[in-house]
């Protein structure tokens, strides 16, 4: 019995309340009743200056039950990159037996409005982030909020867990096709190409499918069998730019390897990473902590 003020506090300790405009209204609307029913003693006025007193007092327990049922859990981020708009997810669970009314999660300057929740049921908010520098990051004020039933106090209920997650760098820089600067003689005739795709009107003569000019559109010839022949291997040291530049260009390149499913190799310093032996996840995390 002796645990039972310290579990209160620690139940109760993530959930505040705030004040709303409505709640001024509220008041101004109560010294008002209170004023004309002093000075001019009507029963009509001190009952309705007790009834509107009654309902505004009625609103703490009711909200305070209303948020409490909630239980916050941090579901992780997409993949994030640096500069570059992104998707965390917050699981929203109502633990009660009933159900939970205008429910609104926040975090950073984002949010998403989940409305009602049903009992025993669980939304997620998809709270948009945009982080500005790679690395590892965190949400900040990750909180559920709700103004039921008066609108005069919001009831927060915060997150318990941390917000964290790892921020890739930018991908940007010169094309994988760019780097690997493919000669005609390497990629064979021209009946050996594997498909077409449009062209930023930035590529060589032998390398337009010169059928498509004829239809009024300037494409190019993928030559794909032969990418995947090569032997992809990225070294951080021999690449133009500062660290930012490097790590963003090799970022680009990680993820073109994986969108066409090509094996590669990293070299970071002193350490080499193969994407058949740590996977793509790994060596994104690499770059984004290097």
């Amino acid at each position: 019995m002796m645990k039972l003020p310290h579990i209160f506090r620690y139940r109760y300790r993530q959930i505040r309340q705030r004040a709303t405009k409505f709640s001024l209204l509220v008041t101004l609307l109560l010294f008002g009743l209170f004023f004309e029913a002093y000075m001019h003693n009507f029963n009509l006025v001190y009952i309705t200056l007790f009834f509107v007193f009654a309902l505004a007092f009625s609103a703490g327990p009711f909200g305070m039950r209303n948020i409490k049922a909630i239980k916050l859990n941090f579901a992780g981020c997409g993949r994030l990159f640096a500069k570059k708009e992104g998707i965390c997810k917050i699981k929203v669970q109502n633990s009660a037996s009933y159900p939970v009314w205008d429910i609104e999660v926040f975090a950073d300057i984002s949010s998403d409005y989940l409305g009602k929740i049903e009992a025993h049921k669980i939304k997620v908010a998809n709270i948009k982030v945009f982080p500005q520098k790679r690395g590892k990051f965190r949400l900040k004020e990750c909180y559920a909020q709700s103004r039921f039933p008066l609108y005069t106090v919001r009831f927060q209920n915060y997150i318990q867990n941390e917000c964290e997650a790892i921020v890739y760098p930018n991908p940007k820089g010169k094309s994988l096709d760019e780097y690997l600067n493919i000669r005609l003689d390497l990629i064979g005739e021209e009946g050996d190409f594997d498909g077409i795709s449009s062209s930023d009107g930035k590529i060589s003569a032998s390398r337009i499918h010169w059928a498509s000019v004829a239809k009024g559109e300037i494409s190019q010839k993928i030559f794909e069998k032969s990418i995947k022949n090569q032997e992809l291997l990225f070294d951080y040291d021999r690449l133009k730019g500062d660290k930012e530049d490097r790590l963003s260009q090799l970022t680009l390149w990680v993820l073109e390897c994986e969108r066409k499913e090509l094996d590669f190799e990293i070299i970071l310093g002193s350490n080499r990473f193969n994407s058949k032996e740590v996977g793509v996840e790994k060596i994104l995390q690499t770059l984004a902590l290097y």
